[in-house]
């Protein structure tokens, strides 16, 4: 691994922060935001420039680039107030399952629209009743003759609204019990008997949050995705991008707070000298600052180990990323309101509004302490806790 960005990611990341550039935070996000709308201008451009699918094979229309890409992506954009949340579900998870096990027909059909932005899919996988134990899923898939029929509720699942299809993590009805061999299915938006009812959230941003019922949802046999019974890779093959991708965001918003917290520490002056010249201001910036870099560089290392093939080196990595980013996002944008004092709170800055969405990555898509868990379990070698 090279500390050492190549001359194509650097520019990259330049082309990248153009455009995110065009879409500020408080000028575009946020009224976006406060009105419920889907940022589908950024999107529709960011597919265009081919950004949303670097990480897809080119054959497909892709970049064929790896999830170092794709994490470069999010966080330029996030560093600018504006990223894509569906970039986690669309590009990173269905599109790597589906690279990975889909079939010819099922990759022609989804890759092309998933790089260029035309489609979405989004992931469902979370239930009321099994929480962060996916073992405990019962959405259940059973055979129909040819067909599937697919049974059961999912929850916090985003932007069904902008999608035309689900990727549905079930299980096949003769492997109710004991430990989960996930079966994953390809579901559309429109399915009879598939409903999805908003869940109201009590934070300001653009993606909303759904509860699924599915009813017997008949599906033909090509929207099964690798094997019936393809144990827990398969699954895995979605997490790991999926984490690499929130520490992306996570410090993408981490950048935007300390960036926004040092202008006004320029500016503002008070005692005859701008409010960045007192210790009580600068130290704190540059200690969220020295956080937000390290977590940075392990979601880098998480990204090179997985684009290198190395899942159980990026597994650890990727969660360690997820785990410090979010811990030093939160703290990034609390000091920056700080800093800015009862500016902090008003509606002129925005910095504010950012703490409901950044306080997710705390929870979502794992929480910290299910993070700890597998730290303690698989990287401390201490007895399993649950």
């Amino acid at each position: 691994m090279s500390f050492i960005e190549t001359d194509e990611r650097k520019e990259l990341r330049a082309a990248v922060a153009a455009l995110a550039a065009k879409y500020s935070y408080r000028d575009y996000v946020l009224p976006k935001a406060r009105n419920n709308e889907p940022l589908d201008e950024l999107w529709q451009e960011a597919g265009g420039l081919g950004f949303l699918g670097v990480n897809l094979p080119e054959e497909y229309g892709g970049g064929g680039a790896g999830m170092y890409e794709l994490a470069l992506v999010m966080e330029e954009l996030s560093a600018q107030g504006a990223g894509l949340l569906l970039m986690v579900v669309s590009p990173a998870i269905c599109g790597t399952i589906i690279t990975k096990y889909g079939t010819d027909a099922q990759k022609s059909e989804w890759l092309p629209k998933l790089a260029d932005g035309s489609a979405k899919m989004v992931f469902g996988i979370t239930e009321p009743d099994a929480g962060s134990n996916s073992h405990q899923i019962t959405t259940t898939a059973r055979r129909d003759g040819d067909d599937w029929l697919l049974t059961g509720r999912k929850i916090f699942i985003s932007g069904v609204d902008q999608a035309e299809a689900v990727l549905i993590v079930a299980r096949t009805s003769d492997h109710k019990t004991g430990k989960l061999k996930p079966a994953l299915f390809i579901v559309p938006t429109d399915a009879p008997g598939f409903e999805k009812t908003p869940q109201e959230m009590d934070i300001i941003e653009p993606d909303h949050q759904f509860t699924l019922f599915l009813d017997d949802v008949r599906l033909p046999a090509t929207a099964l995705v690798g094997k019936e019974d393809a144990a827990l890779m398969q699954l895995f093959a979605g997490l790991n991008p999926e984490r690499i991708m929130g520490a992306a965001m996570a410090v993408g918003i981490g950048r935007y707070a300390i960036d926004r917290a040092v202008e006004y520490a320029k500016e503002r002056t008070v005692w005859k000298s701008p409010i960045g010249a007192h210790q009580g201001i600068a130290h704190p910036l540059a200690q969220v600052k020295i956080e937000v870099e390290l977590a940075r560089l392990m979601m880098l290392k998480a990204a090179t180990l997985y684009d290198a093939g190395d899942e159980m080196g990026a597994a650890e990595a990727a969660n360690m990323a997820k785990y410090a980013a979010a811990e030093a996002s939160i703290k990034a944008l609390d000091q920056a309101i700080q800093t800015h004092g009862g500016s902090g709170l008003t509606n002129e800055y925005g910095l504010a509004a950012m703490l409901g969405a950044a306080r997710i990555a705390r929870i979502a898509p794992v929480s910290r302490e299910m993070i700890l868990n597998f730290v303690a379990q698989h990287s401390l070698g201490l007895p399993k806790s649950y």
